[in-house]
């Protein structure tokens, strides 16, 4: 019986938050910094005054396991290098910032000499202005070379006139990981740039831009701001039309670099190559500006990223006001879960409380939930205690989320930027740079799965220079247990090597089709594209997508290329959520989440409503839907599933004493079979349904781990509980994983065997969830032994009996989180460990 764990799909930069504990605080008013206006300052309680209101009351303080005081820091300024324009710097000055911080001058230093330059520094450093600097020289001085024109937006000029080919001037491309962040620039960019009048034009180009303003974006924008989707399948295909940007590209900023990690981080440097290449074409050798508030090595990972040598700058010379951060376990309760296992109150319903308690105090905050099915729970539960207080608060808290339509989505942005929001409970869609100054308080319901996630969010507070409450709200999982307790691990430590790997088969082979159908792929192209692309060219003449033509591969086929490769990873289209009634679109999820989202009979929720799904339709002629009704249910529901998996290609392996340790290929196949309803907030299981759906075959990479015999006997581990010792060391292993590899539990998988077919041991496997694989496997084979260590801790420091949520159980088994055997798992880990080889 295999059990399983399955994902929905030079320098080391400490985190931007130093910590350097002290004890004393000061008034969370507003100072001035780089990136914006003065702000007035107000008399706003202490963060510490605010977490001791939280606290009131033995039971609430007993809930803080450690509180983390990072003092305020005092700004270096510096001056802007001589070739910074004079009417450029005269323009910050309008915006209320004097002189630069040392990091800013010496990234548009790089950025001038024509160094692609990475600014790894905190958030809210001003490290949009480090980029912006340069560029806007670089425009405003690519505008007076043409005739000047008047431009009005939306308006083309009659008779074919304006800035066309060469006569357009310098340009430069803004690429973020999400809509609102590059909305939200083009806002600071207009502010900063106005004094320069038509010399710097910022538009957006993306999903949600009008068709009628595209070409005016095209021709006439000289400072396009997109994602990397958008260019993927938007702009790189359509190269022709974009010429004259392309010709006179002289920078590209990529923002929250850190975000580009696993398979999508592996995408997008395939797109950046592609890019570079389409560059090149025309004439142009871009400048890459990268920024990151949260980076590992940053020089390392940008110039994997982008394929070019990258110059780092991590010294932070802003000031930053105190942070309070406290850690936070919400109680036992008397109810009993799955196999009796005592069960903790939701860090939902925590949350829930305590952004009640901060919006009833006028604290400004926002709530970072990993679900959105959390964020709207959250946001709903908030608002019906809220009514209880005061009628006129509901309304100032919403909820956030990807999936919202972008006329939701813009309207909930201008109520948090203009303070009409006092609370709002966000995915991370609201995580990076969208600026949201004014807030005191950032609650984090749940480790976000890295320390690089978990200080962007917690930086999201406190900017401007005043100070920030961060309150990390344990789940009730083996990760935020072993965290809340063991503080070290998140504050005396680096943030996470980023992984990725652009030469993953699966990712580098459509980005070759894609290259070949922009313009034919020659061989001085393959170096371009890494070691990999050659090999690989063979097997695509053979699938007859790419046909080789004297010189040079062409496509073949007459769809777009692009369409091969999925950047996000979802897999497939995703699948569109429209009320059964009425038709009305209510959002999308990602294909591959579909069968544990939106199966039939799941709730689905979505704007505070609750809804019920009354069918799954993977074959629609039009593309797959839920078709979903309003309800009310007392419950939530969770998929189920079983999964087997068997090893294709051992790679590298390792004696662990008599056991071995090992890295390969593997294929996982995977069916939803069932789910469960639970009540609301207890979690407790009122029934399981059976569903009929197909399974699914994923191709990937794994990291595994065998035992023999003499060590189980070793270990006292007998055959009655060795399945249960297998998979509470598997459940923990991934739960642990985050600490030691930028993922997510959810980007990972796990099965464990007590007699698997193909090592014919017990073994236990941990894979990556995206085809391919995403580099998080290799990275738990290289660090394995303080992995496993941080696991077997985990478990023997929990306090429960027989094993629970905090150390061995996982809301994500598809076996009911049974069997378990939580002493036999540690004495198993530990006699395994005992073999391991010194790192």
């Amino acid at each position: 019986m295999a059990f399983n764990h399955l994902p929905t799909g030079a320098h080391d930069a400490f985190c931007p938050l130093s910590p350097t504990p002290v004890t004393h605080s000061v008034p969370m008013a507003h100072t001035p910094g780089p990136g914006r206006r003065t702000a007035p300052t107000d008399p706003r309680p202490t963060p510490g005054l605010v977490l001791d209101r939280l606290s009131r009351g033995p039971s609430r303080a007993a809930r803080i396991t450690h509180t983390e005081h990072l003092p305020p820091r005092e700004g270096r300024h510096a001056v802007w290098p001589d070739r910074i324009r004079t009417d450029v710097v005269a323009a910050i000055r309008a915006n209320g910032i004097e002189h630069p911080w040392a990091h800013q001058a010496a990234a548009a230093e790089h950025a001038l000499d024509g160094e692609s330059v990475v600014v790894a520094t905190g958030t809210a450093s001003g490290k949009s202005l480090a980029y912006l600097a340069p560029v806007l020289t670089a425009l405003a001085d690519g505008a007076e070379a043409p005739a000047r024109e008047t431009l009005q937006r939306g308006a083309l000029p009659r008779g074919g006139g304006g800035r066309r080919a060469g006569g357009r001037g310098a340009t430069a491309l803004y690429l973020a990981p999400t809509k609102a962040l590059a909305a939200d620039q083009r806002r600071a960019v207009r502010e900063l740039a106005a004094p320069l009048g038509h010399a710097v034009r910022p538009a957006v180009y993306d999903g949600d831009t009008p068709v009628e303003e595209r070409e005016w974006v095209r021709q006439y924008a000289n400072y396009v701001l997109t994602n990397p989707d958008m260019l993927h399948r938007g702009i790189l295909p359509a190269h022709p039309r974009w010429s004259s940007f392309l010709r006179t590209l002289r920078y590209v900023v990529i923002d929250e670099c850190h975000t580009y990690r696993g398979v999508f981080g592996s995408h997008v440097a395939q797109v950046l190559r592609r890019l570079r290449r389409l560059c090149a074409r025309y004439g142009a050798d871009p400048v890459f500006l990268l920024a990151s508030a949260t980076a590992s090595d940053p020089a390392a990972a940008a110039s994997r990223l982008t394929g070019v040598p990258v110059t780092e700058v991590v010294d932070d010379a802003s000031p930053r006001g105190e942070v309070v951060f406290a850690l936070w376990e919400p109680p036992l309760t008397e109810l009993h879960g799955e196999r009796g296992a005592p069960v903790r109150r939701t860090a939902t319903a925590e949350t829930a409380d305590l952004l009640t308690d901060l919006v009833v105090q006028g604290v400004r905050t926002v709530a970072f939930v990993r679900s959105r099915r959390g964020a709207e729970l959250i946001a709903v539960i908030t608002q019906d205690r809220l009514a209880a207080v005061d009628r006129s608060l509901p309304g100032r808290v919403a909820a956030y989320r990807g999936g919202y339509l972008p006329e939701e989505r813009r309207a909930l942005e201008r109520a948090l930027h203009s303070g009409e929001l006092l609370g709002l409970a966000a995915t991370s869609a609201l995580e990076l740079g969208v600026d949201v100054s004014g807030l005191d308080a950032v609650l984090i319901a749940g480790y976000p799965g890295t320390r690089a996630s978990l200080w962007q969010q917690a930086g999201r507070a406190g900017r401007g220079g005043q100070g920030a409450l961060a309150v990390l709200i344990a789940r009730d999982d083996p990760l935020d247990t072993y965290l809340v307790h063991h503080p070290e691990a998140l504050f005396r430590r680096p943030v996470e090597a980023t992984v990725l790997d652009p030469d993953n088969p699966y990712v580098l082979a459509p980005h070759l089709c894609a290259a070949a159908a922009e313009l034919p792929l020659t061989d001085a192209d393959l170096a371009l594209f890494g070691p990999a692309a050659r090999d690989l060219l063979p097997q695509l003449e053979s699938a007859r997508l790419l046909r080789r033509r004297t010189t040079a591969w062409h496509w073949t086929r007459r769809e777009r290329a692009s369409d091969l490769a999925d950047i996000r990873g979802g897999g497939g289209k995703p699948v569109q959520i429209v009320e059964a009634d009425t038709g009305r679109l209510l959002g999308t999820v990602d294909e591959s989440a579909a069968h544990t989202a939106v199966h039939d009979g799941a709730v689905h929720l979505h704007q505070g409503r609750t809804y019920l799904v009354r069918r799954l339709d993977l074959d629609d002629p039009h593309g797959p839907v839920a078709l979903v009704e309003e309800a009310d249910p007392p419950f939530s529901t969770t998929a189920r599933d079983t999964t087997s998996i068997a090893i294709l290609e051992t790679d590298t392996e390792i004696a662990w004493g008599a056991g071995r340790l090992c890295f390969g290929s593997v294929e996982v196949t995977n069916q939803v079979v069932s789910y469960l309803r639970r009540k609301l907030i207890t979690g407790e299981v009122l029934g399981e349904a059976k569903l009929d759906l197909p399974p699914r075959t994923l191709r990937t990479r794994a990291v595994w781990w065998t035992v023999t015999e003499d060590q189980l006997d070793g270990a006292r581990i007998s055959p009655e509980i060795l399945g249960g010792a297998l998979h509470a060391a598997e459940h923990a292993s991934i739960g642990l994983l985050p600490l030691f590899a930028t993922c997510d539990r959810w980007d990972i998988g796990g099965v464990s065997v007590p007699l698997h077919p193909d090592t014919l041991l017990p073994t236990v496997f941990v894979y990556d969830g995206h085809p391919g694989g995403a580099g998080f496997a290799e990275r738990a084979f290289h660090t394995a032994r303080p992995w496993l260590t941080a696991t077997r801790d985990a478990i023997a420091s929990c306090e429960c009996e027989a094993g629970c949520p905090s150390c061995i159980q996982s809301p994500k088994c598809g076996n009911g989180n049974d069997p378990l055997h939580k002493r036999g798992a540690v004495r198993l880990l530990t006699h395994l460990l005992a073999g391991a080889p010194p790192d």
